[in-house]
């Protein structure tokens, strides 16, 4: 305890602690002794001021100069003087004559005795003085009497003792001593709090050892052969050594200064200020190569965070420093080619970035040829001597070089110039001295002497390669640069050639595969849509741009004058993706011959879509499987076997939506179901756009769900905009936000379908399209009822006469006289077997349309088949003749029966001429 209380007194602590003490006592002193006099010149002040206040009180009083010049004054003055003395609070007041003896005193003992000191009174002054003398110490005021002529004739004088005012101090004495005794407590509790806390900061220290501390810490900081930066968050610097000083070259008012204004070089000065950890980082500051670690420190007792640097001299390293700088900046350079070179998968913009990423840090000037087929994507042929190819790219530090521009072809005639040398031996080719090089100038003798005046001196030829066939060449110039290319810039300049000759050779994959896709993709999709009346359609379709996905639409035409509007999407991109379109749009027609409602068909597709997926997963796992089971596969490599898997299940159609419509311009309804598919936009023909609520319908191949359809009447005028998702959403945009401005677009009026695609694509097309993108805008149109007729018929065989003369009637009525002998031939048949062999209810129905629609209806569901009615039958051979008279014919089935229809054309050239008239009514009699 007591090496403890020895060690906090004398430490730094305990010595600051017994200084503010000292000081605190002698201030508070000083101010108390300061106080005491004040007091006392206050009161002797107040003294004097009474004093003589009360003299010129009494020496101006009436009657004075009268009871002076009386025979007995003292008589008269006394008791006036007592009074008067009692009620000022002075000590006396005494009357003298001119010769100062007194009428009148607080001692009556001294009334007649002389006093002294009164010369400048008898000369007329008054005055005050400190007296000190008999009988008693005292301050006293002097003042002349004077009578009606301004004589002196007297003296008033009046006072408090010397021992009186000092009562008055000593009565202040308590609270001047309370303050004193305050402060003193007050100064030392604060010299205690300052002393703890200094205390606690130095660590209980004394002054020997801080001092040594100190140098310590000045002799490791200044004397070691090492750089030390200590730079705040904000990036000023807090502290710096000598060396670092030294290694900088850092001026002397460097601390507290910004890093940006210490006048270093900017990639020093972005290290610095950087704040990134490093270690052993080598840097070039000037002409030093300097080691640089740097380290974050933590916030500590309210200082806050920064950084530490170190600096560590190699110059002893400066023969290889510039070998270790261009081997670092190559490394970057290879690092930046990998990065730059085969972003877009196009193969002119991948020539352009080979090209680009190589200047200016390697060549002042690249060019790059490619052969014709790289350029259109196909395969170029292995071997041979190739003398010519087409410019691809050029870049230089300048525009103006001397060099032939894109587009211009390329020959390569001589075998000894640098680019054919290359060619022909496969790899890069230096020519450091172009002036040297006599077949490059004797392959283009003036192009060469203007290349070699612009100041063209060093080339490196490498041939692009991938796979073991030359795609092209690059060329790398140097004219600005004067060191000429060397042997470690062939190695390097053929490394970069062979990572860009695989970014190109990917995209020339690409492309052709592009291209396939797209053709393919374009021959599977419409090319004529069908001539209909239900709709007036516009559509657009366009590929993304970084392949072609399985996006799809379609418009069918189906029985009774209704069409069927159909979009898609398939998962993926590419030509699986374009085949597998084909497979499901050539399955859609196939089920719309069937004439389906919406969700059968849907249903059906998706039957047949499990079924693909089930059979294609059987053959691919037997591949993998037969890969696996030989090792590595058939001579491919596991590799090869590992690929045949991927695309094995690549194949699988799973995920694919499709949503599928019918329109009826008779009714006017519309009918459609979504397999996972967004629904249309409505257009009313009041320019008001909906999004009518669809089923929520599972994508195609998941199974499970039965789809359902919606039924909706549509007014004559309406629009029906089908979409695919790839329209309205993108990475950089939602599907509701798209919803919303598709909606705005479509409701500007007064265009045609076509001009809405146009504006649709105008307004919502994104600039890099990630998916593809078909869009179907259809306006509806409705069938007047001048171009229908229909008849109830009565289920009775004698009925059959009577419609088909008022089906002659409605065609005479219609113009069509020239068909009315098929059209009565076919409805004879039709109703016939729809009495004999049909149930209740039967109609009739014919629509004109670009075709004569014959449409009977019965209560039925029984399916009619066409068959070959042999010499002995008696019947048989009516559905035989519809077929032979119509131009197509078939069944659809209804929710309470079926219909039967067949189509005529609408002029009689085409109809079969029958040898001699036939008997109609007796053809009643055939059955089907």
């Amino acid at each position: 305890m007591s090496a403890r209380l020895s060690r906090g007194v004398h430490s730094v602590a305990g010595q600051v602690f017994a200084l503010q003490a000292v000081i605190v006592l002698l201030l508070i002193t000083a101010a108390a002794l300061a106080l005491v006099f004040q007091a006392r010149f206050d009161s002797q002040r107040d003294a004097r001021n009474r004093s003589l206040a009360a003299a010129e009180a009494f020496a101006h009083a009436p009657g004075l100069p009268e009871a002076l010049m009386s025979h007995d004054p003292t008589a008269v003055l006394q008791p006036l003087a007592e009074a008067a003395r009692r009620a000022s609070g002075l000590d006396f007041i005494a009357v003298m004559d001119l010769r100062g003896v007194r009428y009148t005193d607080s001692r009556p003992e001294l009334i007649g005795k002389r006093a002294s000191d009164i010369s400048r009174a008898v000369a007329g002054e008054s005055f005050t003085q400190v007296f000190k003398g008999q009988p008693s110490d005292a301050v006293r005021a002097v003042v002349p009497v004077r009578n009606a002529d301004g004589e002196v004739i007297g003296l008033v004088g009046t006072g408090i003792e010397v021992e009186n005012v000092s009562h008055a101090v000593e009565g202040q004495l308590p609270l001047l001593v309370g303050a004193t005794a305050g402060g003193l407590l007050l100064g030392t509790a604060g010299a205690a709090l300052v002393s703890r806390r200094l205390l606690h900061q130095t660590r209980g220290l004394g002054a020997a050892e801080m001092t040594r501390m100190n140098e310590h810490h000045e002799a490791v900081l200044h004397a070691v052969r090492e750089g030390v930066l200590i730079i705040g968050n904000d990036q000023r610097l807090i502290l710096v050594n000598d060396e670092a000083r030294r290694l900088l070259d850092l001026p002397q008012d460097a601390e507290e200064r910004h890093v940006g204004d210490l006048g270093l070089d900017p990639r020093t000065t972005e290290l610095l200020a950087s704040g990134r950890v490093v270690t052993d980082h080598v840097h070039l500051a000037g002409d030093r190569l300097l080691a640089v670690n740097v380290r974050p420190t933590m916030a500590y007792a309210g200082r806050p965070a920064g950084r530490v640097v170190t600096l560590r001299d190699s110059t002893e390293l400066a023969s290889v420093s510039g070998r270790a700088e261009v081997a670092r900046s190559r490394l970057q350079l290879l690092y930046d080619a990998g990065v730059r070179i085969g972003t877009t998968l196009d193969v002119a913009r991948t020539a352009e970035e080979l090209s680009e990423v190589a200047v200016p840090r390697f060549a002042d000037y690249v060019t790059v040829e490619l052969l014709e087929p790289v350029l259109r994507g196909d395969e170029p042929s292995r071997g041979g001597v190739y003398t010519e190819m087409r410019r691809a790219a050029i870049s230089g530090i300048r525009s103006d070089s001397p060099l032939q521009p894109v587009g211009d072809l390329i020959r390569f005639e001589v075998p000894t110039a640098p680019m054919a040398a290359a060619l022909d031996a496969g790899h890069a080719v230096l020519a450091a001295d172009l002036n040297a090089a006599m077949g490059w100038r004797a392959q283009d003798s003036q192009g060469t002497r203007v290349a070699l005046e612009y100041g063209l001196h060093s080339l490196i030829s490498v041939p692009l390669q991938a796979r073991g066939v030359v795609l092209g060449m690059a060329n790398f110039w140097r004219a600005d640069t004067p060191e000429p290319f060397d042997g470690e810039d062939l190695s390097f300049a053929e490394e970069l050639g062979a990572r860009a000759a695989v970014s190109i050779d990917n995209a020339r994959r690409f492309t052709r595969e592009h291209a396939m896709a797209v053709t393919l993709q374009r021959s599977l999709l419409p090319r004529v849509l069908p001539d209909q009346s239900a709709v007036d359609v516009a559509y657009r379709y366009l590929p993304a741009k970084a392949g072609v996905g399985g996006d799809w639409f379609d418009v069918i035409q189906l029985p009774g004058a209704r069409v069927a509007l159909v979009v898609g999407d398939v998962v993926g991109h590419g030509v699986h993706a374009a085949a597998t379109m084909g497979r499901l749009r050539t399955a859609v027609h196939n089920f719309s011959t069937l004439d389906l409602p919406p969700d059968e068909l849907l249903g059906h597709l998706d039957e047949l879509i499990n079924r693909i997926d089930q059979d294609e997963a059987g053959g691919a796992g037997t591949a993998d499987g037969t890969a696996d089971g030989n090792g590595n596969g058939s001579g491919g490599g596991a590799d090869e076997a590992e690929a045949d898997g991927r695309a094995g299940r690549a194949s699988s159609v799973t995920g694919a939506t499709c949503l599928y419509a019918v329109y009826d311009p008779v009714s006017g309804r519309c009918r459609m179901a979504s397999a996972g598919h967004p629904g249309p936009a409505l257009i009313r023909p009041d320019g008001r756009v909906e999004f009518p609520e669809m089923p929520a319908g599972i994508p195609l191949g998941v199974g499970g769900m039965p789809f359902e359809a919606v039924e909706f009447e549509l007014p004559e005028g309406s629009r029906l905009v089908l979409f695919t998702d790839g329209l309205v959403e993108d990475r950089d945009r939602d599907f509701d936000t798209g919803l919303r401005l598709l909606a705005e677009t479509l409701s500007r009026p007064g265009r045609s379908p076509d001009q809405a695609c146009s504006d649709v694509l105008a307004t919502m097309l994104f600039p890099v399209p990630s998916d593809d993108i078909a869009l179907l805008v259809a306006d509806t149109r409705r069938l007047g009822a001048d171009r229908i007729a229909e008849w109830e018929v009565p289920v009775e065989h004698s009925a059959v006469s009577r419609v088909r003369n008022a089906g002659s009637a409605q065609l005479v009525e219609w113009g069509l006289e020239d068909i009315a002998f098929t059209a009565e031939l076919i409805l004879s048949e039709l109703v016939t077997n729809a009495i004999r062999y049909g149930s209740a209810p039967v109609g009739v129905r014919l629509i004109r349309d670009r075709s004569l629609i014959c449409e009977v209806s019965d209560g039925s569901s029984t399916s009619p088949h066409l068959r070959y009615a042999a010499t002995t039958d008696e019947g048989g051979r009516g559905l035989f003749l519809v077929a032979q008279y119509a131009e197509r014919w078939g069944t659809r089935y209804t929710d309470r029966g079926k219909v039967i229809w067949a189509e005529l054309p609408l002029t009689g050239g085409a109809e079969p001429q029958p040898p001699a008239p036939l008997d109609l009514d007796a053809l009643e009699d055939l059955a089907w």
